[in-house]
């Protein structure tokens, strides 16, 4: 049986997938036909429904709720592991007029920027590795940086106005729930979870006995990164979490449900059946 399967070409997501797509483990006769993609487009293509699972930003998930359902294993989610708002000048500060590069519209990313910055009004939507040269090549005031950019946006003279994972944390007191894993709802069950434990099983068998020398599919789709950039985006991304949500990891998913309620009063949001049992 083949299905569809999004996640991006980022050293986290190819380090979690590389076993289930590569055939490291015993797929249990389980095909998957792989569609590497930014995260914006994987989130504009669970809108559409295109697949059958795929990695989405948190920041969408309550646009796609009743299209799909959140797997256990697989996702982002922790502390200290939030986008960053950075900026060329670090005497600038950031006001209601400021024009801020985001890196997607439906991202987490933009939902923890209107968090902190309720009332910005000029925002400019690019893919995530555009946002650095909009900030230095002055097209924007700042930027929200996340994935590899994080660890190397001082080395090109940029400067940190502010951890915007460290600013949900202090006002939510859970940790940031960053991407998931989702299935379609019309899939069957026993298949969903199938695949759910088998992306845990891959995950598994990357930190394993895997971890000390990275894998070839890792490093293709990773070619721009230095080898230690990428183990931190490995180290900082993947965790405890990407085995399994578990009862904190679902706590603070649902706590990013009720503020994206309190952002987007006009859209409703049932919690009731948003997990993977």
């Amino acid at each position: 049986m083949k299905l569809t399967l999004g996640f991006s070409p980022c050293p986290n997501d190819t380090f979690i997938f590389d076993a289930l797509v590569n055939h490291k483990i015993d797929t249990e006769g389980l095909e998957f036909d792989v569609q590497l993609e930014d995260v914006q487009t994987l989130n504009d293509w669970a809108k559409q429904s295109k697949l059958d699972f795929s990695k989405i930003s948190y920041g969408v998930f309550p646009l796609v709720l009743e299209q799909y359902i959140l797997l256990n294993s697989g996702g982002a989610l922790g502390k200290g592991v939030g986008p960053l708002l950075i900026t060329n000048n670090e005497q600038r500060t950031v006001n209601n007029e400021s024009v801020i590069a985001i890196p997607g519209e439906n991202t987490t990313a933009h939902m923890l920027f209107s968090l902190a910055f309720p009332d910005a009004k000029n925002k400019i939507f690019k893919v995530f590795n555009q946002i650095e040269d909009a900030v230095l090549n002055k097209e924007v005031d700042a930027g929200v940086i996340i994935h590899e950019n994080r660890f190397t946006y001082h080395l090109k003279g940029l400067h940190k106005l502010m951890d915007l994972g460290e600013y949900w944390e202090q006002t939510t007191g859970v940790p940031i729930p960053l991407g998931g894993i989702v299935a379609k709802r019309v899939l069957p069950v026993d298949l969903v979870m199938k695949v759910d434990r088998l992306i845990k099983k891959s995950v598994e068998y990357a930190y394993g006995n895997h971890y000390k020398e990275l894998a070839d599919y890792v490093k293709i789709h990773s070619q721009e990164m230095s080898e230690d950039v990428m183990r931190q985006h490995i180290n900082l991304y993947v965790n405890n979490y990407s085995l399994d949500l578990g009862e904190d990891g679902k706590s603070a998913v649902i706590k990013l449900l009720e503020v994206y309620q309190q952002l987007h009063p006009e859209i409703s949001i049932d919690v009731s059946n948003i997990f993977l049992n």
